[in-house]
């Protein structure tokens, strides 16, 4: 999801057009996809087949189940063969977490005191240690944007921690910040991720403290004449990175290319921008992952502690060693922030594909229910989930990273029409269906299968990948009927705004009436 911070709108406008353009993100495309307007005729098998075998998309593997109300195939092809599901595979782990954990649940960030504090001085580092809280991000939470409470600033917590700390009495740290990302693994990483991926926001390294999703906002618009620098700003300005503005301003006929030309040293903070910005285009947003989320984080509360009168000598640190501050933490905490409930932590996963979000619900799955916060362990409470708990055999799915960026995911569609028809059977699912993009409302499904006989009846999860797109999920009609879909295209070279209206073309046969 890019994001979007303008310092020049207030903070709901800002909230309410960040999502909007982050939703329309998602898809690969520039333009709505546009299904066939030819009616089929014959046997919704008959008008299927005729979809899938159609020249050029003939030559993708197609994977695809349908199933009705009462659970029986009304459509399969290859139904039991596994694909690359992209980022259905984020139906699993919001699914898990639904029903596994409390429905309650919020995750806590604390702040330790490493050292005495004497009048009103800490002799010492403050701790910040998180427990992988995702939603300390600038975004909505609700597809009613001007609900109260439902959208929220990054700086929050931040915020409401700093108070704490000046209500202590604290007015001077000799110490550092210091952010302790160990509840989490010290991998921060995914070993699949490619090294390109690494430096962007949907590849962002995962640990016990986020902060804006784990990456920095660049707004990018044109000088004020060719070859003149492109105007950059970003968000958060920490003054935690270098920055080189190499780019050029060139003609509006020119085209813009610095949207694939961010680049930084490897592991550092020393970032730099090349390529064009055309003339007459407008804002454009990059948003770039930092190597060091826990550091990100404890800058951020040091800017709070600061903006509220409280000096910090030592400046910022982090670790991922949970030796480290061990001492710290086995004492009471001066402060703690309760984040937001899960119902939040699912939304942003499903109804704009967050890849941050899912990855760090993974690990908390996988701490919480394992004593572990690691990608292994989350993928190992998936795995008995979809066992015990949905009754799908383990040879109908491999799992690889919790969000789908991972090309090693393999998952046949007729485990996922079986996990979504679980899903709408069980009782703790409310959070998990309300989630999910439905056709015409803010979401990666906004602009899809509108005009169409299925406008707001289709609520399913998208999936994008290099020459993968998939959508699973539910066809709602007015009649009351349903059907439950997975649609799988692997190994494709259609361009994406094509393959998108052939997927959304399958899905209005589904549902097209006898």
């Amino acid at each position: 999801m890019r994001k979007l911070i303008l310092a020049s709108l207030t903070i709901s406008a800002a909230l309410s057009l960040k999502y909007s353009l982050s939703v329309a993100a998602q898809t690969p495309a520039t333009q709505t996809p546009v299904g066939r307007t030819t009616p089929l005729r014959g046997s919704l098998e008959r008008r299927l087949t005729t979809l899938l075998d159609q020249p050029p998309f003939n030559r993708a593997s197609w994977a695809v189940v349908v199933t009705d109300g009462r659970g029986r195939v009304v459509f399969n092809r290859n139904s039991d063969r596994y694909a690359v599901p992209a980022s259905n595979t984020k139906l699993v782990v919001t699914a898990a977490a639904a029903v596994l954990l409390p429905a309650d649940y919020r995750v806590t960030t604390s702040l330790y005191l490493n050292g005495a504090v004497e009048s009103g001085i800490l002799q010492g580092d403050l701790v910040l240690y998180g427990r992988g809280d995702p939603t300390f991000s600038t975004r909505c939470y609700s597809v009613d944007t001007l609900a109260l409470g439902a959208c929220d600033s990054s700086m929050t917590a931040f915020r409401t921690l700093a108070d704490s700390v000046r209500a202590h009495g604290i007015r001077r740290i000799t110490g550092k910040v210091v952010g302790d990302g160990s509840y989490f693994e010290p991998m921060l990483v995914h070993p699949d991720w490619g090294g390109w991926d690494l430096n962007w926001w949907y590849a962002a390294p995962v640990s016990g403290l986020g902060f804006n999703d784990n990456s920095i906002d660049f707004r990018i618009t044109p000088g004020d004449s060719a070859d003149r620098p492109p105007l950059i700003s970003w968000y958060p300005d920490f003054g935690v990175f270098t920055f080189e503005n190499r780019a050029r301003t060139v003609p509006a006929d020119s085209g813009s290319t610095i949207g694939d030309n961010f680049y930084r040293v490897p592991g550092t903070w020393d970032i730099w921008a090349e390529g064009t910005v055309a003339l007459g285009s407008g804002l454009h947003v990059e948003s770039f992952a930092v190597p060091d989320p826990n550091r990100f984080a404890a800058r951020a509360l040091a800017i709070a502690l600061m903006q509220r009168g409280i000096a910090i000598e030592g400046g910022t640190a982090s670790t991922t060693d949970s030796l480290a501050y061990r001492h710290a933490r086995s004492g009471p905490a001066l402060a703690e922030y309760r984040g937001r409930p899960l119902a939040d932590i699912l939304f942003p996963i499903l109804n704009v594909s967050q890849n941050t979000f899912a990855e760090a619900l993974l690990k908390i799955l996988g701490r919480e229910f394992r004593g572990v916060g690691s990608w292994a362990a989350g993928l190992d409470v998936e795995r008995r989930f979809l066992i015990d708990s949905v009754g799908l055999d383990s040879t109908a799915f491999g799992l690889a990273d919790g969000s789908g960026l991972s090309a090693s995911n393999l998952v046949s569609p007729a485990a996922f029409v079986r996990l979504l028809d679980y899903m709408h059977r069980h009782p703790k699912a409310g959070p998990f269906l309300a989630a999910l993009p439905r056709s015409t409302q803010p979401g990666s499904l906004r602009r899809r299968f509108v005009g169409t006989p299925l406008e707001g009846q289709v609520a399913a999860k998208t999936g994008s990948i290099a020459r993968v797109n998939t959508l699973s999920g539910y066809i709602e009609r007015p009649d009351g009927k349903r059907f439950t879909f997975s649609i799988q295209a692997n190994a494709h070279s259609v361009p994406g705004r094509e393959i998108l209206a052939q997927i959304d073309s399958i899905v209005v046969e589904i549902g097209k009436p006898k």
